[in-house]
């Protein structure tokens, strides 16, 4: 004989196997599961989640662009990106090239390598600026081989200090900016991000008496071959530094200028920006919203405090 279930017994069934087949698919008493609009997550992967990560900004490149420069048979001046903080000159001349940047009261020269896209940085904030490109006729006489004036507006002062440039040369492929995101990838925020890369710049790269002692004047820095090598002097430490920094969003300067107590020492280091409360490194005293002065050479070196102090035995004399 059937027997009539009441219609409520049998919702109340159906909402039963509905429960258990939705625990049988949970695994029952297993892992507890949460549900969010990209699928299904663990909840120790939830967590994970919520872990905060430095969020490297957009990079900033600098390119030559040839078809929007101006110039001769002999050298091409671009001036076309003058906003974003820098220009590109590319020269064929089969003598020496020298090109001087004017602004103002300051003067900058620069060795130009024959034959390669090389960037320069309008450092000097805005304004207007006057580019001489110089060819060498005669031991140390130049003349005057293209000149060229541009007004510049920049974006924002920190354009020239988040590109490349001559002194600071590296792109996405280049192998301290891969390094750079091993470094960004464990960093929580920025100041974690430029302290890891402290760390890393002072434990793996040893000052080069050597190359020191035996220095030709035009020296120019290759980040990578600093990092590979694992040995350098004062401007690839700072070269370096600036390129792992750059590309990953850290305003920072190269510094040329002298330091100690009587000022004779011939140095170059780094300063960096960052709105965030700052860390000290060495034994400078670091403010929130400044630009921090970073000594990678005497920190990875040990240098005599003397050298280091608070910063006033340092006078700042270029900027890259």
């Amino acid at each position: 004989m059937k027997i009539k279930r009441p219609v409520k017994y049998l919702l109340f069934c159906l909402l039963l196997s509905a429960v258990f087949l939705f625990l049988s698919a949970c695994g029952g008493g297993g892992e507890a599961v949460a549900e969010t609009e990209a699928g299904t997550v663990t909840e120790e992967e939830s967590a994970e989640e919520t872990v905060e990560r430095y969020e490297v900004p957009e990079f900033k490149g600098a390119q030559f662009h040839e078809d929007e420069a101006e110039g001769n048979y002999e050298v091409l001046v671009d001036t076309s990106r003058s906003s974003k903080g820098f220009f590109g000159v590319n020269c064929t001349s089969d003598k020496k090239i020298k090109v001087q940047v004017f602004k103002d009261d300051e003067v900058y020269t620069y060795d130009l390598v024959i034959g390669k896209d090389q960037i320069y940085p309008f450092q000097l904030g805005d304004g207007t600026y006057t580019i001489k490109v110089m060819k060498n006729i005669a031991d140390t006489k130049y003349s005057e081989l293209y000149v060229t004036s541009v007004d510049v507006t920049l974006n924002n002062e920190f354009e020239p200090f988040l590109r490349p440039n001559q002194y600071a040369d590296y792109t996405t492929e280049s192998d301290c900016v891969k390094k750079a995101d091993e470094l960004a990838a464990e960093a929580a925020d920025a100041n974690e991000f430029i302290t890891n890369v402290f760390d890393f710049v002072c434990k793996t790269v040893k000052y080069d008496k050597q190359k020191a002692a035996t220095i030709q004047p035009g020296y120019i820095p290759v980040p990578d071959e600093t990092m590979n090598t694992g040995e350098g002097i004062c401007i690839d430490y700072a070269s370096l530094a600036a390129a792992m920094l750059r590309s990953h969003g850290i305003p920072t300067k190269i510094i040329f200028g002298y330091v100690g107590d009587s000022g004779d020492l011939y140095h170059a280091w780094n300063m960096y920006y960052t709105e965030e409360t700052g860390w000290v490194a060495v034994k400078f005293e670091v403010h929130e919203g400044e630009w921090n002065r970073l000594d990678l050479t005497f920190s990875a070196n040990g240098a005599d405090s003397n050298y280091i102090g608070d910063g006033s035995n340092y006078l700042d004399v270029f900027q890259y």
